[in-house]
């Protein structure tokens, strides 16, 4: 319809502006961007239409110029609260965490309850290693639509080390991707530490692998009854719960376990591979400008050593990426074969290294205290931290960062290198 009127009014403001947006929300960024170019030349002077160009640039990896359209939009529209929040995240995004601080506090101080820039704070504070601040921040992430998804909070109380559990249940549930809840398992055990009784809910694909978790009474895949509780608290909410910090991340590892039957079903498979093993994964797939994705043809040259059995870790692939690793006699477990991530955590128990973009594979992979190799962007995420190679939530990581924004050319050549000095021990697994 916006187009029908565009045909006969192609300077119409409300269709420019509305079909803008809904390009933008679709991912049609070609056609987004000569509608918001026509917007511009119409009329200048909307700090609005510089606002979503803004966010077209920045979706597309092209942070400076994203970041001019912001400052634009602010030279309009100093007290623009949304603009501030968008040029943090470009800051952000080229590794400027402090310049992108001072602009969430900007958008807070124009609007104190702004959620998204309470949420970006936190997130930087933690990547900057400042979990006294940013855990308390971290808190706003429960008033955004993106992170509740829609989802009821429990009648119960919320339960962050306010009041004795001893003798009660409490509700643990995972709050966002695999991943997160991967990493904030290692709370579990101490919260069973403390007297209560722990009920475990988190996602299907998790809850084979959960059932082990020391401390665990009741595991449930979400939106499964669950057994009456007296209290709840979200995994990413029990480090403000513990006080957290850097030198108190609990790092006992392994704090998963492989379940027996998964490993014997695996077995037979993996032993038929020669060692040393070395496990793959690269894409999380969906848009190309993910940046926590890479193409596999960049990882051909790895493949080429032929003293390592890659495994490659993908559960979907398009064909012409199947094909090319049958091509280089790399096995892929794909689709139905791949149950769970139980299936995975057993295939990756018999492997000597994982060598993973941030994706729930690197979180499974360090819980089971595999040594794993994370292949990073420019600007990682906050459990990440800056400029370490290392990681005090999965001591058995190595981290390999993009020296510049998209180079994951630089990020193979690394990894090309370490695997070159790399001497591999092969126990029997």
């Amino acid at each position: 319809m916006y187009r029908i009127i565009l045909g006969r009014d192609p300077d119409h403001s409300g269709a420019l502006h509305q079909l803008s947006l809904l390009c933008l929300a679709r991912d049609e960024y070609d056609e987004a961007a000569r509608l918001l170019r026509r917007r511009i030349a119409r009329d200048p002077n909307v700090a609005g239409t510089h606002n979503d160009m803004g966010i077209l640039l920045h979706k597309l990896g092209r942070n400076e110029e994203a970041i001019a359209s912001y400052r634009q939009a602010l030279a309009i529209k100093p007290d623009y609260a949304d603009a501030h929040n968008n040029l943090g995240l470009a800051l952000r995004d080229l590794n400027r965490h402090e310049e992108a601080l001072r602009c969430f506090e900007l958008a807070q101080a124009i609007e104190p309850d702004h959620v998204d820039a309470h949420v970006n704070e936190a997130l930087v504070r933690l990547a900057l290693g400042d979990y006294a601040a940013g855990w308390k921040e971290y808190v706003w992430r429960l008033h955004s639509a993106s992170f509740s998804k829609g989802k009821k909070r429990p009648a119960q109380p919320l339960w962050l080390r306010q009041f004795d559990i001893s003798g009660r249940t409490i509700l643990l549930h995972g709050e966002q991707g695999l991943g997160d809840t991967i990493q904030f398992a290692r709370f579990v055990p101490r919260v069973a530490a403390l007297g209560g009784t722990v009920i475990l809910a988190v996602q299907r694909p998790l809850t084979a692998l959960m059932a082990g978790l020391a401390g665990v009474s009741v595991v449930r895949g979400q939106g499964d009854p669950l057994p009456p509780f007296d209290a709840f608290c979200p995994l990413p909410s029990l480090p403000l719960a513990f006080k957290t910090t850097l030198a108190t991340i609990p790092a006992d590892m392994p704090y998963l376990t492989v379940p027996s039957d998964r490993r014997a079903k695996w077995r037979t498979v993996l032993d038929t591979l020669g060692r040393p093993r070395i496990g793959l994964m690269w894409t999380r797939g969906g848009s190309p400008h993910d940046r926590r994705s890479l193409p596999l043809r960049l990882l051909l040259p790895l493949m080429e050593r032929r003293d390592i059995q890659f495994v490659a870790l993908q559960k979907e692939l398009p064909d012409d990426e199947a094909a090319l690793l049958q091509s280089r006699g790399v096995p892929s477990f794909l689709g139905e074969r791949l149950a769970d991530l139980a299936d995975t955590a057993a295939i990756i128990a018999m492997l000597d290294l994982v060598i993973t973009i941030d994706t729930s594979i690197a979180h499974v992979a360090g819980a089971l205290g595999k040594p794993i190799w994370v292949l990073l962007p420019f600007a990682a995420d906050w459990r990440w931290l800056r400029a370490r190679s290392d990681n005090p939530w999965y001591p058995t990581a190595r981290l390999f960062r993009q020296p510049a924004p998209g180079d994951w050319q630089g990020v193979v050549e690394q990894v090309a290198a370490a695997l070159a000095q790399l001497r591999l021990a092969t126990p029997g697994a």
